[in-house]
């Protein structure tokens, strides 16, 4: 099973170079790599000629860690041992899609295996790694099957080997805790992953590919990196160690033999290493760790609001700055956020004196503080900004949350061919022809009952609108924070972006049955 996500990434390298020196007035700002302004590079006291005393004294606390699974295949399918490999056609040429002769397309299990690393982090057995090196879950090769772990094995670099038992487990952070029985066992500590700086050198060691422990080196090459679209959990250190599969959940040290992160997740075209790879940082690791360690729940702070960053295409639509605050796409009734009067389509900016950044965003914000307090919220609401007051509250469990497609959209069922189509100055303005949304078509495309808006019957290729990914069969339930159940009030509602010299307009679109996204726009230049 891999443990990579294999995310296309390319990056661009330069250099610069200074061949002139001039006298510059008192006072007067200078090129950052003016001679004389950058520091030596000289290794600084202490600083390692090599890192062969660091891992000696450090790698026999990272841990192999497999597990074996049971992978039950739905409507019969026989399990394909070399998914996602080279062999997996030739495995489908004798029969790998339809069950085995003589099962009658019976639902079959088999066993698989899966390799992750992790650290011992006390003398009596506990151990670090990440939650999905020992969940079972849905086949990555989507074949439709499920499997469950049933047994852990942990093997410590003298090749000694023990059972592990689950003591607890974070599925928003990706950690788990593990136990085996043993006395006097190597073990490493946390650092302080917030004194880390870009540029600092770090060392990974785990197992990667199965091939048994392995010393890596790197620098930092960024910090709070988001990958995960801005969740509570979505920040990490970003590395050129090499991490590959089979890395996910061993340390990241510092130079001092530190934990500073827990190796996680890269980003790569092929799952092979690329020089950019992610570790959770200690900071947001720790905490966690002490409270799965101690058999108790991990607990977040939590609002209750749907949230959606803020493209070009929206701030512009709101007039408001780039990387500034995130929007309100949906409210929870009867959690912190609704009683606060936090409403869909307001923009918050500011949280308990935090601004609302890509580097601090509002979900990370409010994971993190403390459940029960009062926090003053600052909001833009129809180009106004005012503040409320909310309670934060307490994150429910995983499968007590919505979990509604709500974070891309998907194609949807066509609109019913025999309604006609009508053609409205929509068309010129934003490249789309609309009709009104009647319970027939609302049935026909997959809304749910109740659903009021306008229904897109056509979309010009050639148009923003196309390129946002609106669609035929999506619905606009609004514009600007207008209500539009009619054809007219579109029309009315991008008048009313012109005149107010607005280049793009705010909708909230729902496509079937999944939440409402809102789409910046842009309205068709004469």
């Amino acid at each position: 099973m891999r443990y990579a996500y294999a995310i296309t990434a390319a990056m661009l390298a330069g250099g610069a170079t200074a061949t002139l020196v001039v006298n510059q007035p008192l006072g007067a700002q200078v090129a950052q790599n003016a001679p004389g302004t950058v520091p030596a590079m000289a290794p600084r006291a202490g600083a390692p000629m090599s890192f062969a005393d660091l891992a000696a004294k450090l790698q026999p606390a990272v841990v192999n860690i497999s597990t074996t699974q049971q992978v039950s295949l739905r409507g019969g399918q026989q399990a394909n041992p070399f998914a996602g490999s080279p062999f997996e056609d030739f495995f489908k040429q004798f029969g790998g899609q339809g069950g085995a002769p003589g099962q009658g397309g019976r639902p079959q299990t088999r066993e698989a295996t899966s390799l992750g690393s992790g650290f011992i982090i006390s003398a009596d057995g506990y151990i670090v790694t990440n939650n999905h090196v020992i969940s079972g879950g849905r086949d990555a090769a989507g074949q439709g099957t499920t499997s469950v772990v049933s047994s852990i094995t942990v093997t410590l670099p003298d090749r000694k080997e023990y059972v592990a038992k689950v003591i607890g487990r974070d599925v928003n952070s990706d950690l788990a805790v593990l136990k085996i029985e043993a006395r006097g066992l190597p073990f490493v500590q946390f650092g302080d992953s917030t004194r880390a700086r870009i540029g600092d050198w770090v060392v990974a060691i785990g197992n990667p590919f199965g091939l048994g422990s392995t010393v890596t080196a790197g620098i930092v090459s960024a910090l709070h990196r988001g990958i995960n679209g801005g969740g509570a959990n979505d920040r990490y250190i970003q590395t050129d160690a090499s991490i590959n599969q089979g890395n996910s959940g061993g340390p990241m040290f510092d130079l001092n033999g530190n934990v500073i992160g827990i190796n996680t997740a890269i980003y790569s075209p092929t799952g092979g290493n690329v020089g950019i790879g992610f570790a959770i940082p200690a900071e947001e690791a720790k905490p966690v760790i002490d409270a799965l360690r101690a058999g108790q729940r991990v607990k977040r702070g939590y609002l209750g609001v749907g949230i959606q960053p803020i493209d070009d295409n929206i701030a512009e639509s709101l007039g408001l700055p780039k990387n500034v605050g995130e929007l309100i796409r949906s409210v929870e009734p009867g959690y912190a956020a609704a009683r606060a009067g936090i409403r869909q389509g307001d923009v918050v900016v500011k949280i308990g004196g935090t601004d609302i950044t890509p580097d601090s965003t509002l979900s990370y914000t409010v994971a993190n503080l403390p459940i029960g307090s009062r926090v003053p919220i600052e909001l833009i609401r129809d180009g106004r900004r005012q503040t409320v007051t909310a309670v934060v509250g307490e994150r429910p469990p995983e499968d007590q949350l919505n979990t509604g497609g709500g974070q891309g959209l998907d194609e949807p069922d066509d609109a019913d061919p025999s309604t006609p189509q009508q053609v409205q100055p929509t068309r010129a303005s934003l490249g789309l022809s609309l009709q009104t949304l009647t319970p027939e078509i609302g049935r026909s495309i997959g809304l749910p009952t109740g659903v009021r808006g306008v229904v897109i019957s056509a979309v010009d290729p050639s148009s923003n609108a196309a390129s946002q990914g609106l669609a035929r069969g999506d619905v606009i339930l609004s514009i600007n924070q207008r209500p539009t159940t009619t054809i007219q009030e579109v029309i009315a509602a991008v008048a009313a972006a012109k005149a107010a010299g607005r280049p793009s307009v705010l909708m909230l679109v729902q496509r079937q049955a999944t939440p409402p996204r809102y789409l910046g726009v842009e309205l068709a230049k004469k």
